[in-house]
């Protein structure tokens, strides 16, 4: 297959999950954040250095493709695996033997554990009487772990901490050596874990869910690790639906944020991975506010797409709340956009300004459920760039398309204020 060949498959810009083939034959599987930029990515000139030799006998072998699209990178993960597992691809499975492939198992326990294990130790160690799921392989470990981040945020589950009903146990034998103070024991209540306190176990160790409560958080996730996330979104809704008719308002909200979570996931550590390991191609939004001395109060958003400006796509904003404060109003643009849901949503966001800008930025995108990452554009007295607050290899990979669009957000900033106060009583 040759460069040249890619427009015939119309590749989207969304993620997905894009298979190489001979014929019929099934050559590899690999995810995407972008289908289309990670797919160009196997045909520029460093593809050896890369990917290796057999990667690039790979393509010369193929003489088509197909694609799957997802609504999110995870998705994407997961179909991923679920197709490897299925046709065993040559130039997926050459690449590691079954030992170093990692995957998901669900304990068989009264409150079963999620956990990430390594296929050498799932082979030699583990009976399947003490697994009730497993899921995988999957070829992407620490991709693997940033999912299970992802998962746990949206359904919080135990991993180590002990539940409530055994520390009773132990403590009550413990009585018979140590023979502490009766009422203190009767008294005495389970403490929760740190993962509890955080919000990533729902309280197996402090006894605030029972089995039954706890074994829908698990059918939860074998659905979700069996690829059936058109499904459980639906049964959720219908969930939040029912308990809010009957007026269990606080399980209808925790349902609802769980539908959210599930339509919105964009995880910080998926997307960059993809993003640096396709070369770019990435859709890049910029904001910026401009006022004079907090009167006609303005902010924009720009786009740059594949090292592009995208003025379609620019938007601009009045701003109403606290006119005199930049980070308020930058919350208030960005909420404002998030509200869009007909507009896509860029791999990065970019923001003018420095660390209070990029943590305001992040809390409005985490409140909504929406993981991208955040880049601040710091600026010189002068107001050049003068630094990049973000994660390195994405910042440096990206550097150019980040500055580009900083650079329009400025300018477009600018140029609206300035209609803004010739229409009104401000002086110029």
């Amino acid at each position: 297959m040759k460069r040249g060949d890619l427009k015939k498959f119309r590749l989207p810009d969304q993620p997905g999950v894009y298979l190489f083939k001979k014929g019929r034959k099934i050559l590899y599987i690999g995810k995407a954040a972008s289908l289309r930029d990670r797919v160009r990515s196997y045909f520029s000139p460093d593809l050896a250095e890369g990917r290796g030799t057999h990667i690039v006998g790979m393509v010369a072998e193929a003489t088509t493709l197909s694609h799957q699209k997802t609504d999110s990178v995870l998705e994407a993960l997961i179909l991923e695996a679920n197709l490897i597992k299925k046709h065993r691809p040559q130039f997926n499975t050459d690449q590691k033997d079954n030992k170093s492939w990692n995957y998901v198992v669900i304990t068989k326990e009264d409150f079963p554990r999620v956990l990430l294990v390594r296929g050498r130790e799932l082979f030699q160690r583990w009976k399947k009487a003490d697994i009730k799921y497993l899921f995988g392989p999957y070829p992407h470990g620490g991709q693997l772990k940033e999912a299970l981040k992802v998962v746990r945020r949206i359904f919080p589950y135990r991993d180590k901490c002990i539940p409530c009903n055994e520390k009773k146990k132990s403590t009550k034998q413990n009585v018979r050596f140590t023979k502490p103070d009766m009422s203190d024991l009767r008294n005495r209540t389970c403490k929760p874990c740190f993962n509890r306190q955080i919000g990533l176990c729902p309280g197996v160790c402090s006894g605030e869910v029972d089995k039954t409560q706890y074994a829908e958080t698990v059918r939860n996730i074998k659905d979700l690790f069996s690829g059936k996330f058109r499904g459980l979104k639906q049964r959720l809704a219908r969930e939040m639906k029912a308990a809010a008719k009957l007026e269990d308002f606080e399980e209808a909200e925790k349902l609802r944020r769980q539908v959210s979570a599930l339509e919105h996931i964009r995880d910080v550590s998926l997307i960059k991975n993809d993003i640096v390991s396709s070369g770019g191609g990435t859709r890049i939004e910029a904001y910026d506010v401009a006022h004079t001395s907090g009167r006609e109060t303005v902010a924009v958003m720009t786009v740059v797409d594949g090292g592009e400006a995208l003025k379609s796509a620019y938007r601009k904003f009045k701003i109403k709340t606290d006119k005199n404060d930049d980070v308020r109003a930058l919350k208030e643009a960005l909420s404002r956009r998030l509200g869009h849901s007909e507009w896509p949503l860029p791999k990065i966001v970019v923001v003018d300004g420095g660390k209070a800008q990029v943590r305001a930025a992040e809390k409005v995108l985490s409140e909504v459920g929406v993981m991208i990452p955040v880049v601040g554009v710091v600026k010189d007295e002068f107001h050049r760039p003068k630094g990049l607050i973000g994660e390195d290899r994405l910042t440096k990979a990206n550097e150019k398309d980040i500055l580009l669009a900083n650079n329009e957000a400025h300018r477009f900033a600018i140029t609206y204020h300035r209609q803004r106060r010739q229409k009104g009583t401000l002086p110029r």
